[in-house]
């Protein structure tokens, strides 16, 4: 709609008069206000480079115009899509509801026999604690469940990503050519959910509301759409959700699920870790997609292996983005809002900043 409202509102010398009444044809069905009547008249009457005052009095009533839901034609609410909504809120909705029919899909550990449980058992890392393994099953259960298009809270979380990443204030449609922008590869999201359900899309969900990830989420989404390193983000994103679950189900996080006693906080942190450790690689090695399939073999192999080395080396970057955002801060109180910006200032890009010697090893 914004598009539409500059091309009708501003220069009109360019814009034919059947393209300008096809425009409101199409969108007639959205809203029926007065600033459609309006311009339909106007176009009807329409004349090259011309605005008539009608229009221009309209104007200010399109600025008021609610956010339309795109496959309903409803205003948005609380309940519908249209808010943003939290991963908090969003993980809730999944505590709340029926899930034993996806439930009774999951394997909570890996079976082994033989040898291979043997050497598991002595030398593999432990087991998880018993107040603990409900919460796994959740974060299992929750990867069995697809997408529903239906589902108010499934169109948020949908939304609510789109926007984070776009800038967008306006809702857009759930299926549509706009998702392969953000990295599906189709114009249906539910496609590419295989192997990790809705829990790839609640990831994605924490990664761009939680403040702490939301910058590094919005750079990676940008090395993505480089001009030779491009990569399809969230599709990558799904693969690292896969890469999660798995390290769940083999029992490599559980040491650090009992250190922390809770299992979801480090299963997020697990995700935004090898999710940066990818964009280190891919940026730093100069990777393109043709190199997706080993850099994703190699990712796993290293999460499984060193979950804790990982783990620490968000938390040294995050840790730095944090420093560069109080020192920013500080420096706009100092020198004033009107302060232009320093070059120094500028935040470094994702993987740019080593950590300290003390706290750990840059993956390499």
């Amino acid at each position: 709609m914004d598009r539409l409202k500059v091309c009708l509102l501003g220069p009109l010398h360019h814009v034919t008069r059947t393209t300008v009444l096809s425009w409101l044809s199409e969108i007639s069905a959205l809203k029926n206000c007065s600033v459609l009547r309006a311009l339909t008249a106007e176009a009807n009457g329409w004349v090259p480079g011309v605005v008539s005052t009608e229009v221009l009095r309209t104007q200010e009533e399109w600025e008021a115009v609610d956010n339309i839901q795109p496959e309903t034609g409803s205003q948005a609410s609380s309940d519908q899509p249209g808010q943003l909504i939290s991963f908090s809120e969003a993980l809730q909705h999944f505590q709340t509801v029926d899930l034993s029919s996806f439930k009774k899909r999951i394997q909570p550990t890996i079976r082994r026999t033989g040898l291979a449980a043997l050497r598991h058992c002595l030398f593999g890392p432990p087991k998880l604690h018993q107040g603990l393994r409900e919460e796994r099953d959740l974060v299992l259960t929750i990867a069995q469940c697809g997408l529903d298009s239906r589902d108010p809270v499934h169109g948020r979380v949908l939304q609510t990503i789109y926007k984070k990443l776009t800038g967008s204030k306006f809702d857009c449609a759930l299926h549509g050519d706009h998702w392969e922008d953000l990295g599906f590869q189709g114009a249906n999201p539910a496609t590419d959910l295989r192997g990790a359900g809705f829990l790839a899309l609640l990831h994605l969900l924490y990664l761009v509301m939680d403040s702490n990830t939301l910058l590094m989420a919005q750079e990676i989404f940008r090395l993505s759409r480089h001009h030779i390193q491009q990569f399809p983000f969230c599709l990558m994103s799904v693969n690292i959700t896969r890469i999660a679950i798995q390290a769940l189900r083999e029992e490599c996080l559980s040491r650090e699920c009992n250190r922390q006693q809770r299992v979801i906080p480090v299963v997020n942190s697990f995700y935004a870790a090898t999710f940066l450790h990818l964009a280190h690689v891919w940026r730093t090695q100069q990777k393109t997609i043709s190199d997706s399939g080993f850099v994703l073999k190699d990712l796993e192999v290293l999460a499984k292996k060193s979950p804790r080395r990982l783990l620490k080396t968000l938390e040294t970057y995050l840790a730095g983005v944090s420093k560069r955002q109080a020192s920013l801060l500080g420096a706009q109180k100092c020198c004033g809002p009107q302060a232009p910006h320093s070059k120094d200032l500028t935040f470094t890009g994702v993987c740019d900043l080593l950590p300290d010697s003390s706290e750990g090893t840059w993956l390499s």
